[in-house]
């Protein structure tokens, strides 16, 4: 998620005559009642009529100010940032960047991201929080080029996560530092692996012989939440903490996850030997897992839950199955990997939290498979199951046990056959549990490397708008091996393309166009909240395109309103909102201007409240 977009060139000749953007608007017609909302809301967007019910604000422009805007009749505050303490007598945030590491465990970390809220109240809450990374140019005074082992567990805690109890007087809220629930999880807080891998020889270190306690999470970024009231912290870029300043042999499993021993810009492993592959190579297999977290006990030991397989985790959409299995959707953020689901092997059961919280322990992980209708960007889809023994998890195929294809997931995928994906980030499942959505960000190689042709659901060549894909699985069920899609959207710029895909799809205009959809999330009324993560140059293919932004669309009828823009530099993503929905709290990720302060003071990362001026619900 923290990966910003490439610079492109305009590739626009080399799309396929036949998914030419005057084809995709014919070709996307309705697809049957009750299947995607009725209607495909691109065709639907085709009729003009865009008059949705759900979005009741004025959309705003594009941005290129140093600030935070919203609509009128919209006021924003700020909750917390980076180096905010969150414990009495913590220090308070000192710019000087010279604060040791002690002093950061005490604060707010770096850089924050996915975010949850728990209620305990009508007027308390707990929230726990993502903090992705470390900008070292602003976390020390030497700006990384001096790091000493104090620096390193500086920056190791200000990984991790953040949980912090909230109070609202006066109808705002704002931090608890006395909350009981306050906690720091950081790189070095004692973690259990638990699942099929726990404790297979993959995991195993010297540190821990046993494969089943590691210390830390780290790179967290978005998150999920259950229906027993856990957090769900996903690991994604792991690998850029792990070197050597040795020679290493490493096989091409280290080198699927983009573990090396050069380049690595953040210097663990000179200090911290856990992060060194030549002394500890197996660690890297510790990492790039979905950790459940208990908010509300602060004593409590995160859990790492390997049945859920390992990759670059964006997010962990939780639903509820009728049949009460649950379903969690996890999308693999990298370009060219893919897109996961995990099936509970147990059923939820309502008010038995002590037996749902063994849930993750065990299931099925599956993997997509997306088919292409002639001529239409929309089409059939089948989960393909990565189980030991099947569909070609077998030892002739260099898979030895069930802990292998978790721990190898992306290895797995390819064998069965998955479809490449252009970077599938966040997912968010419609509150009527029909309809799964999934931003697909943005993928310089699609077209141009092997393994990543232009498809159906990654219908551009050297893609670097984005698009947002959604489905139905088939019968309503989210266990069932098949399912339906087509694309929400297709971002892109059409004052800068005009006849083709990269003009995106009929429901993107000259006043709302963006590039890179990643963060994505429902409100309880079904609107859908999409934030972006992508190129804020606003020249050449991203002309007019401004800050990045969070915008909010209408599943229904395809229309789609830019509400919010974010400050120079940063990236828009985490999204959650009070029980009564009347507060909207939003991550300012890595701005490089001057916010929140302003003036020459140094930037941080910031999560921001948005209330409605006449104190109703959110987009009402």
């Amino acid at each position: 998620m923290t990966n910003l977009l490439d610079k492109e060139t305009d590739f626009s000749s080399m799309i396929d005559a036949r998914l030419s953007r005057r084809r995709f608007l014919m070709g996307t017609a309705a697809v049957g009642a009750g299947a995607f909302l009725a209607v495909n809301p691109v065709a639907k967007a085709v009729a003009a009529s865009m008059d949705s019910k759900l979005l009741n604000f004025t959309q705003i422009p594009a941005s290129t100010s140093d600030t935070i805007v919203v609509p009128k009749g919209y006021s924003t505050s700020n909750l917390i940032s980076w180096g905010d303490p969150i414990f009495p007598g913590a220090p308070a945030f000192n710019p000087n960047g010279k604060q040791d590491a002690k002093t950061q465990a005490m604060q707010f970390g770096d850089n924050t991201d996915g975010m949850s809220i728990f209620p305990l109240s009508k007027d308390r809450a707990i929230m726990a929080i993502n903090n992705e990374y470390t900008n070292y140019q602003f976390l020390f005074d030497h700006q990384g080029k001096a790091m000493t082992a104090d620096d390193v567990k500086k920056a190791q805690a200000a990984h991790g996560n953040t949980i912090v109890e909230i109070v609202r007087k006066d109808g705002k809220w704002s931090i608890d530092k006395n909350g009981k629930a306050n906690r720091r999880i950081t790189a070095n807080t004692e973690m259990m692996m638990t699942g099929p891998a726990a404790g297979d020889d993959l995991l195993k270190t010297k540190a821990d012989p046993t494969g089943t306690k590691v210390l830390g999470t780290i790179n967290n970024c978005a998150n999920g939440e259950t229906p027993w009231g856990t957090y769900l912290t996903c690991e994604e870029n792991f690998n850029g903490l792990f070197g050597s300043d040795e020679a290493v042999a490493l096989d091409d499993n280290f080198k699927r996850y983009g573990i090396k021993t050069d380049g690595n810009k953040y210097q663990w492993h000179p200090t911290d030997k856990r992060f060194d592959l030549a002394v500890n190579p197996q660690e890297a297999n510790r990492f790039g897992w979905v950790v459940e977290i208990d908010p509300k006990d602060p004593t409590s030991t995160p859990l790492k839950r390997t049945a859920l397989g390992r990759f670059k985790h964006e997010n962990a959409a939780v639903v509820i199955n009728d049949d009460g299995h649950v379903v969690i959707y996890l999308g693999d953020d990298e370009r060219g990997e893919h897109l996961y689901k995990f099936v509970s092997k147990n059923k939820y059961q309502e008010g038995n939290n002590a037996a749902n919280r063994e849930l993750l322990e065990g299931g099925t992980l599956y993997v997509a498979k997306f088919a292409m209708h002639a001529d239409k960007l929309e089409g059939n889809g089948e989960w393909i199951e990565l189980t030991y023994g099947k569909n070609g998890l077998t030892k002739e195929n260099g898979f030895n046990s069930q802990a292998e294809i978790l721990i190898f997931a992306r290895k797995a995928a390819t064998q069965v056959g998955a479809t490449t994906m252009d970077r599938p980030e966040w997912v968010a499942v419609h509150p009527d549990k029909k309809h799964v959505f999934c931003t697909l960000t943005n993928n310089k190689n699609r077209g141009v490397k092997e393994g990543q042709d232009v498809d159906g659901v990654n219908p551009r060549a050297e893609n670097h708008y984005g698009q947002i894909v959604r489905w139905m699985p088939s019968n309503v069920d989210h266990t069932s091996a098949s399912f339906k899609w087509d694309l929400y959207l297709i971002a892109g710029n059409p004052t800068v393309h005009q006849g083709d895909l990269y003009a995106g799809s009929a429901n993107i205009n000259k006043d709302n166009m963006f590039n890179s959809p990643d963060g994505l999330g429902f409100d309880k009324a079904g609107r859908l909240w999409i934030q972006t993560d992508g190129d804020f140059s606003n020249q050449g293919d991203f002309a007019g395109q401004g800050n990045n932004q969070m915008l909010c669309g209408d599943p229904e009828t395809g229309e789609v309103r830019r509400f919010l823009t974010g400050p120079i530099g940063s990236e828009v993503t985490g999204l959650t909102f009070s029980e009564d929905q009347k507060t909207m709290f939003v991550g300012i990720q890595h701005p490089t201007g001057h916010f929140p302060a302003g003036g020459d003071s140094k930037p941080r990362s910031t999560i921001v409240m948005i209330t409605k001026d006449d104190g109703g619900v959110i987009g009402s």
